[in-house]
This record gives C-alpha cells, sequence and structure tokens, in this order.
C-alpha cells in the first residue's frame, strides 16, 4: 500500500488541498468551506507529486486549459464511479441538470442518486461537478459553497446570471 501525499495550493477560490497515491490524484479538498480537511498523521507533506496537478490547476484558473489530464484514481462505488466519468463529458462552461445526467446514465427518475454522487465526488474543479445544475437553472449544491460554484462558472463563461426573483438563489441559464 502506498502512502498518501498531500500538498496545498493557493487558488482564486481559496486554499485546495491535493492527496495522491504518489502517482494519481485521489482528492481535491476546499479548506475555506466549512470543514477543511486535516490531514491523517501518516500522510506525507510533498509537493513532488502534485506539480502536474498544480500546473494544470493555475493554467485552468488563468483560462489557458478547458480539460484536465493528470492521473485521476478516484474510490468509490461502482455508481459513483459511473457519474464521475460521466461528469468528465460536460463540455467546458456549459451545465447540465442532475435530471438530464440520469437520463445520459440510463437511470431516468435518478436524479437524486445523481446528486448524491455527485455530492462524492473527491475532485471537484478536474471531475466538474460544479457544471451541474438544478431543473430550474438554479445553482444547487456544492462541496465549496454556491459562491465558489459561481466562480467557477463564471470563469468557465457559463451563462450565469442574477436571479431575478431571489437573491439568495443563484442561477444558470442553461
Amino acid at each position: 500500500m502506498s502512502v498518501t501525499c498531500w500538498h496545498e495550493l493557493d487558488s482564486p477560490v481559496g486554499t485546495l488541498l491535493l492527496a495522491g497515491n504518489g502517482t494519481a490524484l485521489i482528492r481535491v479538498h476546499f479548506q475555506s468551506g466549512r470543514h477543511p480537511l486535516r490531514p491523517a498523521p501518516e500522510w506525507r507533506r510533498d509537493a513532488g507529486p502534485f506539480a502536474a496537478a498544480v500546473r494544470e490547476l493555475e493554467e485552468y484558473f488563468a483560462g489557458e486549459r478547458r480539460t484536465f489530464s493528470v492521473r485521476l484514481a478516484p474510490q468509490g462505488t461502482p455508481f459513483q464511479l459511473s457519474v464521475w466519468q460521466a461528469l468528465r463529458a460536460i463540455p467546458y462552461g456549459e451545465t447540465l441538470s442532475y435530471g438530464e445526467l440520469a437520463r445520459r446514465l440510463g437511470c431516468p427518475g435518478g436524479a437524486r442518486a445523481v446528486g448524491l454522487a455527485n455530492g462524492a465526488n473527491p475532485l471537484p474543479i478536474i471531475v466538474p461537478c460544479h457544471r451541474v445544475i438544478g431543473v430550474d437553472g438554479s445553482l444547487t449544491g456544492f462541496g465549496g459553497g454556491l459562491l465558489i460554484k459561481r466562480a467557477l462558472l463564471t470563469l468557465e463563461g457559463a451563462a450565469c446570471v442574477a436571479d431575478l426573483f431571489d437573491a439568495s438563489r443563484p442561477r444558470c441559464v442553461q
């Protein structure tokens, strides 16, 4: 079993904790949220294994990268893995509803299950769960918070607009 390494990266959406097994990225965590991740005592702080991920994230935040090529090793159920793979197929700057994603996965009526898998995504930004929105165009649930979700979609040029009815519920137009 390999040792988990970790590194923190300052980004335009706050500090990101990257964790990996030395050959692949297994986690990206928003440290500025309500639940910062504390590396386990046996984890080793080491920036080296994350050079490619850091470079690609910096390029993404600079508007120079639309897809990621770093090696990933997410851990989840077969259903979660299928949802996370489907998330990677949502093009940069576009959004999709939970229901539509469920339909594409062959699970019509499975929007809630897709939402739960989406919320368990261990690799946000790289596996773009921020591109999934409510059927009414609202920005719903995101581990980094809705302000970060809006910031990521704005960076990508998604058609985000202020909610005309309730300023506390940001919306995106599909």
